[in-house]
């Protein structure tokens, strides 16, 4: 809270520049049509190349009887790894009562939501027939991790979604008395969320212990997604996949996934939506320091993965720890290793790098890296069988993704970045009525 005390002008004054600059993004943003141009041919593409699978069938991917699970999959534990980031922003740091992560929760929160619905839409690319979905609802079996996943998903995208919500209450209220000029639609989303908000001590109780709750029940919902996702792996005897670490492994990984993306749609709405007096270099700064934090908690885990098996080098595992250190998949290995990990872990604890450009960068390259990893977990793992691979087609000895898995892949990445683009577009990215409180702006000016 600011320890400044303003007069009742300088109050109104700051707080209706402040509304101004957040939503000026909303009404007026420039390059907005060419940004969903491009969002809409990246979407065309995905629906060209999922008719022709649902058409044709999965042979149409790169997936066979060994690596029944390809990039679809490794895609999937990308996008619930990136959820997971709401929890660690809003709960895990909020609910600890670190201040300046207010500016960046809601970014957090938009980025939660869209991965984690779209998480759970990428289980129905890789089906090949997407029309028996809901047997998985009405025929599925308790003792199955996909159920279970299936359950955390839908869980915390509810709560993720609420949590989003919630806090958009008073912000809406303040929104629809000045943005008149907007479209009806928006006017009506704005009036509905709003919820007859008019800011008395009540609401203001009911709001707070609202929130808090979905904080705090958000955390083991959050820890439970990530290790039910890394349960369908570690539940095999499969050389690669057969580890005790694989829970806090995946947790502590999404961390840094998630970090990395937040800093990156931190950067763009900074430069894009000129919100510098908001997301200021003080806030990069701190995210700097919390990435190299999960990132050295990362590190552990991965020496862990790797050195307990290599030490033991059992049937199977040493083939497959081989292949990916110096073998055939050993330059994707590095790269995950070195970008998404090594790199976050050391870069950051010298101040020039956790500048917002520099940081940036590396945290484009983490989120690439963080790809990669999910990648690699899921593809070497199946192309090293107990049995020999012998007596089928060459191709099946390797997994080489198709044209139309790419662009299905990168269609779910483009629906993700298209919710993010619509909820920003729709709502203020920045929290103005917590931001205005941080500011020592009083209730009353806030609720005029």
């Amino acid at each position: 809270m600011s320890s400044e005390k303003l007069t009742k002008e300088e109050a109104k004054t700051r707080f209706e520049k402040m509304v101004s600059d957040i939503t000026r993004p909303m009404t007026h943003h420039y390059g907005l049509n060419v940004w969903i141009f491009v969002l809409l041919m990246i979407l065309s593409l995905f629906g060209y190349a999922y008719f022709i699978q649902v058409r044709d069938g999965l042979g149409v991917t790169g997936m066979h009887d060994y690596a029944a699970w390809g990039m679809y999959i490794a895609n999937f534990v990308f996008f619930v790894a990136a959820a997971l980031v709401g929890m660690l922003i809003s709960a895990v740091l909020g609910l600890s009562g670190q201040k300046w992560i207010t500016p960046v929760s809601r970014i957090a929160e938009m980025i939660a939501v869209a991965f984690a619905m779209i998480a759970g839409l990428v289980i129905v690319f890789d089906m090949g027939r997407p029309d028996r979905v809901l047997n998985v609802f009405i025929h599925g079996r308790v003792q199955s991790p996909i159920v279970w996943d299936l359950t955390v998903v839908t869980t915390y995208t509810i709560i993720s979604t609420l949590l989003l919500v919630l806090p958009l209450i008073p912000d809406m209220a303040i929104i629809k008395k000045r943005l008149t000029n907007a479209p009806k639609w928006q006017m009506m989303i704005w009036n509905m969320l709003s919820l007859g908000w008019i800011g008395t001590p009540e609401q203001y109780k009911i709001l707070h212990r609202s929130i808090r709750a979905l904080l705090i029940l958000i955390v083991p919902v959050a820890l439970m997604i990530h290790t039910v996702t890394s349960w369908l792996f570690a539940m095999t005897p499969r050389a690669g996949w057969n580890s005790t670490v694989f829970g806090p492994y995946f947790v502590t990984g999404a961390f840094v996934t998630g970090v990395a993306g937040v800093i990156v749609a931190m950067y763009f709405f900074r430069q894009n939506y000129k919100l510098k007096d908001y997301l200021t270099d003080f806030h990069f700064d701190k995210m700097g320091k919390l990435f190299v934090l999960v990132a050295m908690v990362y590190m552990y885990f991965n020496v862990n993965e790797f050195f307990v098996p290599g030490y033991k080098m059992m049937e199977g595992e040493d083939h497959h720890i081989l292949t990916l250190f110096v073998g055939s998949w050993a330059g994707l290995f590095w790269f995950a290793q070195i970008f998404g990990n090594i790199i976050p872990m050391f870069l950051p604890i010298f101040k020039f790098f956790r500048k917002p450009m520099p940081l940036m960068i590396i945290s484009v390259l983490a989120v690439l890296g963080a790809w990669i990893k999910r990648y690699i977990i899921v593809i070497p793992g199946q192309l090293h069988p107990f049995l020999p691979v012998q007596n089928v087609p060459d191709k099946f000895h390797f997994y080489v993704p198709t044209g139309p898995e790419i662009a299905i892949t990168l269609g779910t990445i483009g629906m993700a970045i298209t919710i993010i683009t619509i909820l920003a577009k729709i709502f203020p990215v920045i929290p103005i009525w917590e931001v205005a409180e941080e500011k020592g702006i009083d209730k009353e000016t806030i609720n005029e």
